[in-house]
């Protein structure tokens, strides 16, 4: 069943926090590569445990692997977890035992043992761009992912940097970044500069909106 009540919409900095995966399978390795990008430290406990788990363990120390059923008490410490199992039993103790807890439990594909829902998502660099159906549809946010990914090139990232590093000097120079036009700055046609490689160009372009809306 889909999630009907009203999603609340978050980005969660799990870097150096705990993260556990109950799951072995293919559906749990991709989850595990989400948190692991995410820098998380992640655990993982499975009856059984793929070998591109296994492998990817060998070469990062942030992930761990117990190859056994799950327990009650596994979540201890966990900030997060994740159960990626074909057992809806497992799920659903995995689940009540994080509610009891006050620890957030995803099960993929599982919405009734869900206290939380992950999005399709691009990413690049620091940009997060991501697609939601409450559950309803996960084919509908995959397929609006797939739609708008080549949208969101690398092109995006240095428009960031720009305005990153154009807002830090306003703020290290004793000016307050409020009240400026951003949005005019954005709306000038700096991304198809910076897409044709006119950085320069772009960037003066940035100054310049700004300047005119601190006048």
């Amino acid at each position: 069943m889909p999630v009907d009540e009203p999603l609340y919409p978050v980005n969660l900095v799990l870097a150096g926090r705990r993260c556990l995966v109950v799951g072995g399978g293919a559906v749990a390795t991709q989850k595990v590569a989400g948190l692991l990008e995410c820098e998380a430290i992640v655990h993982v406990i499975a009856p059984v445990i793929s070998a591109t788990l296994r492998d990817r363990a060998a070469a990062d120390r942030t992930l761990t692997l117990e190859e056994r059923p799950y327990r009650s008490g596994d979540l201890a410490g966990s900030r997060l977890v994740i159960t990626a199992t074909d057992d809806a039993d497992v799920n659903r103790a995995v689940f009540e035992e994080g509610e009891a807890a006050g620890i957030w439990v995803n099960s993929a594909d599982d919405p009734r043992n869900c206290a939380f829902t992950l999005p399709s998502r691009i990413r690049q660099g620091p940009l997060l761009v991501t697609f939601a159906t409450g559950g309803h549809s996960p084919a509908v946010a995959t397929w609006l992912r797939r739609s708008y990914a080549e949208e969101f090139g690398p092109e995006y990232v240095t428009l960031i940097e720009m305005l990153g590093d154009e807002r830090r000097s306003i703020r290290e120079s004793g000016r307050s970044t409020e009240g400026l036009d951003w949005q005019a700055a954005l709306d000038s046609g700096m991304l198809e500069l910076i897409r044709e490689g006119h950085l320069a160009e772009a960037k003066e372009r940035l100054q310049a909106c700004l300047s005119l809306s601190s006048d």
